[in-house]
């Protein structure tokens, strides 16, 4: 462990530089609660999406690689703010008509339209926590309506009250004109009828700890801020449980920058501490427009796991958090290709490089045992070659290729045939598009059967690979991309392919030459 904590001090990976930040924040000694909390929010008006995920995700590496740095220890809490009152109700949601009557009410006062649980806070905090479990993640939930109701939060809402202009100033410099003849840090619950109010606050008491506010019928209602009967605007809410939580760590997106400074400035007018922040970027669509829930031009949680591991996604969200990225379908065989490299190099590493392998931040420093496996896109090209969705199928050329593998010995391969084959069926299948060879690809064709003629039937792929490039020179293709993009086009019917010697191994010598010959002869292979 001493060896492994000196090259986490050194470690470039961005997990151990925020875990150093943090380790400077706190100096280095157990904080007066006992541990370093780390906090992830999340607004429960909406199910957890791949944004949920990717912020989990990256906190929980953040934390594991403190807990290398450091022996304090550590809690992650996934906090709900399920007593923000429901302003609209959500399009994709069933029963609507459950709901409308209910607008304005705090998200666990409102019936579940799903009619699974007593409310729809109550449900889509299920829903996270079955999210969160999943995945295997390690943390406390907490419920915005626990904390508030059971009186958790009593003591620093009532700094907020004590300093009620000082955050007032904070806010308004950011409000239009008639905003700020409105605006409270307080929400009042309306005890008739349950909605979370903007009304104006008319009067505070400091030393009965209420305010005053006009209600909508125009009366005055003194009402206790604390006890759940009052909760607080977003920016002023998040400062108050960063103060009253002590909140070490919390990470964010690029869009709530503002946010986070205002947040910050009230934590400090009720002498709190902001924890560390990283503003991490946000995801772009295959247009590279913002990714927008309401919009639905995103990728969803769901979309992602039809076709690839979720460690393929942790992968995607380990690498470069501050630089916007594209969230779409073609990315995921890369990503599955680039996780299955880092596994497979990482015993090979040095330890201190170790540290360095987004493999260690995935799986928290435990990798599972290594498994021999083939590469996503080699089995979305079979799968494309075969034009087969049964998995049977690619195993028959699988098992031949690698007679010691088996969908029973090779769980994690026979899973990547299975997310190939979706993957194939919906993207690559449709857009499948054969050409003819050129006179010159067609004198090529027919060099290279020649040289497929002479190699053994069990050839290996090094040996077939060298051969496919002789002929694309011996062919005079002045960029040899353009000799394997001619072979992608002709013989598979896409533009982009795999490493021909390795597919040729896989798919069959004597499978290839057919392939080749029926393209010669002009023979439809889409079918």
């Amino acid at each position: 462990m001493s060896d492994q904590r000196e090259f986490a001090q050194q470690s470039n990976a961005w997990p151990f530089a925020e875990a150093r930040s943090l380790l400077k924040r706190i100096g280095d000694k157990v904080p007066d609660k006992g541990y370093v909390l780390f906090e992830t929010g999340y607004g429960p008006s909406g199910l957890p999406h791949i944004g949920t995920f990717g912020e989990v995700a990256r906190t929980s590496m953040v934390r594991k690689a403190f807990s290398l740095l450091s022996d304090i220890p550590t809690k992650l809490f996934a906090f709900s703010d399920d007593l923000d009152g429901l302003r609209k109700v959500p399009d994709n949601l069933p029963n609507k008509e459950i709901i409308e009557p209910h607008l304005g009410k705090s998200l666990t006062s409102i019936p579940d339209p799903f009619g699974t649980h007593e409310s729809f806070g109550h449900h889509n905090n299920a829903r996270l926590r079955a999210f969160l479990d999943q995945f295997g993640f390690d943390y406390e939930f907490k419920s915005a309506t626990e904390m508030y109701q059971s009186g958790a939060f009593d003591e620093t809402l009532l700094k907020i009250l004590q300093n009620y202009e000082a955050v007032k100033n904070v806010i308004m410099p950011t409000l239009g004109q008639e905003r700020r003849e409105t605006y409270s840090p307080f929400l009042p619950v309306c005890q008739k009828t349950g909605q979370v109010l903007q009304v104006p606050v008319l009067e505070t008491d400091v030393d009965a700890g209420t305010i005053v506010y006009q209600d909508e019928d125009g009366s005055k209602v003194e009402t206790p801020v604390t006890g759940g009967r009052c909760k607080l605007q977003w920016k002023a809410d998040w400062a108050m449980r960063w103060a009253a939580l002590d909140v070490d760590y919390e990470m964010s997106g690029k869009d709530l920058i503002d946010s986070v400074k205002l947040s910050s400035k009230i934590c400090r007018v009720i002498r709190g501490v902001p924890p560390v922040n990283l503003t991490y970027e946000l995801f772009l669509d295959e247009n590279g427009e913002k990714i927008s829930k309401s919009r639905g031009n995103g990728l969803t949680m769901e979309e992602w796991l039809r076709y690839a591991p979720p460690e393929s996604l942790s992968l995607f969200m380990f690498q470069k958090p501050k630089t916007a990225k594209r969230l779409h379908f073609d990315i995921i065989p890369k990503s599955v290709d680039e996780y299955l490299t880092h596994v497979a190099k990482f015993d090979g590493l040095e330890e201190k490089k170790q540290l360095d392998s987004p493999a260690w931040h995935i799986h928290g420093g435990e990798l599972p045992p290594g498994e021999e496996t083939l590469s996503y896109n080699i089995l979305l090209n079979l799968a494309s070659v075969c034009h087969s969705e049964d998995k049977s199928v690619l195993w028959h050329f699988i098992s031949r290729y690698r007679p010691n593998l088996s969908p029973e010995n090779a769980p994690i391969l026979d899973s990547l045939v299975g997310f190939a084959i979706n993957y194939y069926r919906d993207f690559i299948k449709p857009n499948k598009n054969y050409r003819n060879a050129t006179d010159a690809e067609q004198a090529a064709l027919k060099d290279l059967l020649g040289k497929l003629n002479a190699l053994p039937v069990d050839a290996p792929a090094e040996d077939i690979q060298t051969e496919v490039y002789t002929v694309g020179k011996e062919n005079n293709f002045e960029n040899l991309r353009d000799w394997f993009k001619a072979l992608y086009e002709i013989l598979l019917g896409q533009s982009e392919g795999p490493r021909m010697g390795s597919f040729i191994a896989l798919y069959g010598i004597n499978e290839t030459k057919e392939l080749i010959s029926k393209a010669l002869a002009g023979e439809d292979l889409a079918s």
